[in-house]
């Protein structure tokens, strides 16, 4: 009898253990999935705001075809890390082109990002690897999106729309479970 109870303590125990790593695995998982990019305006001014989301549009219209292709984060890194060169170059251009001479650099770290609602998907406050370009100081408000899997295009006239490929696939998916 004791046997019994011991034994159903242990595996209670044991798969309270499991549930509570799965359960961190997966929330580790889900911000492991995403790379992001944010853009640090130089200040708050108006003139530097504007800015900003010029650069935004040339830098994200610059990545789409770079990641476009990337079929995991690991590789939309990598091809990303190739180009921090030439996207600071991009910012570059575009602060000039309009007038601001303090210049923009381009880096891949970890950064702290609050929740998130991009369309149908939630991405949750925590840390998250980023593209980050900083424009100036750096130090004024910025403007984040999701680099990888690609939520970020630019349509003609510069606004910009959100799509997700994931989304497309399981989309797909249920509409063939539909027509089945």
């Amino acid at each position: 009898m004791k046997k019994g109870i011991l034994i159903g303590i242990l595996i209670v125990a044991i798969a309270g253990l499991c549930f509570a790593f799965a359960g961190t695995a997966e929330k580790e998982t889900a911000h492991d999935a995403y790379l992001r990019v944010h853009i640090r305006a130089n200040s708050n001014g108006e003139a530097d705001q504007t800015v900003k989301y010029l650069v935004r549009d040339r830098v994200v219209e610059f990545l789409t075809p770079t990641v476009a292709g990337a079929e995991d984060k690991e590789t939309a890194v990598s091809l990303i890390r190739g180009k921090l060169g030439e996207i600071a170059k991009v910012a570059d251009e575009v602060l000039r082109r309009n007038g601001f001479f303090y210049g923009a650099r381009a880096s891949l770290r970890e950064e702290e990002f609050p929740t998130r609602v991009y369309d149908d998907v939630t991405l949750e406050a925590g840390v998250y690897d980023a593209l980050i370009v900083e424009l100036g100081s750096g130090s004024g408000d910025n403007w984040w999106c999701v680099v990888y899997p690609p939520l970020c295009f630019t349509g003609g006239n510069s606004n910009v729309v959100y799509k997700s490929k994931i989304l497309e696939i399981i989309d797909n998916f249920f509409r063939k479970g539909k027509n089945a």
